[in-house]
């Protein structure tokens, strides 16, 4: 690609402009040189200057012309969401989710299989690198290249870095390179985040979240995780382990140990392996008929089972799922009291566990926070949050590659293709 008026650094000005018009395009918040001129603020002149320069880059294309609101109609601009790919994945306690999206972070082609995160990095990894190279034999020859990877996964992370630190479900992958094996073998830039941040992002950008400000994802499922939205962006805090609500201390039992070591943490009382372990005790000890004879089957018991037989009537899986939404409500009042947010989502597998549980969490939440802080509080079920997730990975990728920092370390070149150094100059 010929380079001309890009040629060199950037100013400050120069690049706060170019990274303003070029957002504005790729959300899809403005479509048109006056639209951008009106969201802006910027003079025409800039703007003018700006598109310029994008159209030379590849990253925006004129489009056909946009209806007249009186005199010369002007012709719409397009972001070029087909000029790249992302590879993306999810991986959960239990399940491996990847995907390929394009650069407007919509999946073009995705699948979610059983998986176990215990495995290790070498095993998980290699199954996750097997999907990818399927989904990419999957596209036709002229498919554009890869430009970045993002990947979530179920345990803390630096996101400086890119390693996974002390994370307690993940035996084997604490300070694993994730992203150093992921950028070699694909030659694209590689983020790594964790889980739920990617369902929080996933949901602001393409579900329930879209237009909110101000937003706590929550997952329930082995675990218990949160992902924090302050004004519009992902909170990660300083090192990346913000809304680790799991490990929150509920109660003060020494017997009840959490998989991070210490004890009365909520997950370990309210997650989906508590509401198995205590679904298998009520099984051994006869206190449920329900799950005793559904144990006869020969199969571990999970909150699926907990639910169903809240379902049939149990007594004691009623009282198991209700108290479990109690505490994991009483733990959300404080966040909402500290965070005062106008949404939250709950998500994950034992969300699924029925109307009751999630009726729990609501109630408590809502009674055990303050009066303004609830005024316009709003809590609802993810309806897809294994998609919310691997589109998450995706935006995870493109707000970085898009980012001031980045942004002008690749544009002269038309992608970040082969430049998998790129997370480093940003960290």
């Amino acid at each position: 690609m010929a380079l001309g008026p890009m040629d060199g650094p950037f100013s400050n000005d120069h690049l706060d402009t170019l990274v303003t018009v070029l957002d504005l395009l790729r959300t899809g918040a403005a479509r048109t040189r006056p639209e951008l001129g009106r969201i802006s603020g910027l003079g025409r002149a800039v703007v003018t200057q700006r598109i310029g320069e994008l159209l030379e880059s590849g990253l925006v294309v004129d489009g056909a012309l946009a209806p007249s609101t009186g005199g010369r109609a002007p012709r719409e601009l397009r972001f070029r969401a087909d000029a790249g790919h992302v590879l993306v994945a999810a991986l959960g306690a239990t399940s491996v989710g990847v995907g390929v999206a394009d650069l407007a972070g919509g999946l073009l082609t995705h699948r979610v299989e059983p998986g176990d995160i215990s495995l290790g990095p070498e095993t998980v990894l290699a199954h996750v690198e097997d999907l990818f190279d399927q989904l990419l034999a999957g596209r036709p020859d002229d498919a554009p290249p890869v430009w970045g990877v993002g990947i979530g996964v179920p345990g803390p992370v630096e996101f400086s870095t890119g390693r996974t630190v002390s994370p307690p479900i993940m035996p084997g992958w604490d300070g694993y390179p994730v992203r150093g094996r992921l950028s070699a073998r694909y030659g694209a830039p590689t983020w790594v985040d964790n889980d739920v941040n990617l369902m929080a992002l996933g949901e602001l950008y393409g579900g329930l979240a879209r237009g909110e400000r101000d937003v706590v994802y929550v997952k329930v499922g082995s675990g218990i995780g949160a992902g924090l939205i302050s004004a519009g962006r992902l909170h990660r805090g300083a090192q990346g382990s913000a809304g680790d609500v799991g490990h929150v201390e509920v109660i003060e039992d020494s017997s009840v140990v959490c998989r991070c070591g210490n004890t009365g943490c909520l997950e370990a009382v309210a997650g989906g392996v508590a509401l198995a372990r205590q679904a298998t005790a009520a099984a051994a000890d006869g206190s449920s008929r329900f799950l005793a004879e559904r144990a006869q089957h020969g199969r571990g018991l999970n909150a699926e089972d907990v639910a169903e037989a809240a379902q049939h009537g149990d007594p004691l899986a009623v009282e198991m799922l209700s108290r479990a939404g109690r505490r994991i409500g009483g733990t959300l009042a404080t966040v909402v009291n500290l965070y005062n947010p106008s949404l939250i989502v709950v998500g994950g597998g034992v969300v699924n566990a029925g109307d009751l549980f999630f009726a729990a969490i609501r109630n408590a939440t809502f009674s055990r926070s303050l009066p303004l802080a609830t005024r316009d509080l709003r809590i609802v079920r993810s309806p897809d949050g294994d998609e919310a997730g691997l589109r998450g990975a995706a935006f995870v990728v493109l707000d970085e590659l898009f980012s001031r920092n980045l942004l002008p370390r690749w544009i002269h070149a038309g992608s970040p293709a082969g430049q998998p150094w790129l997370p480093a100059v940003a960290a």
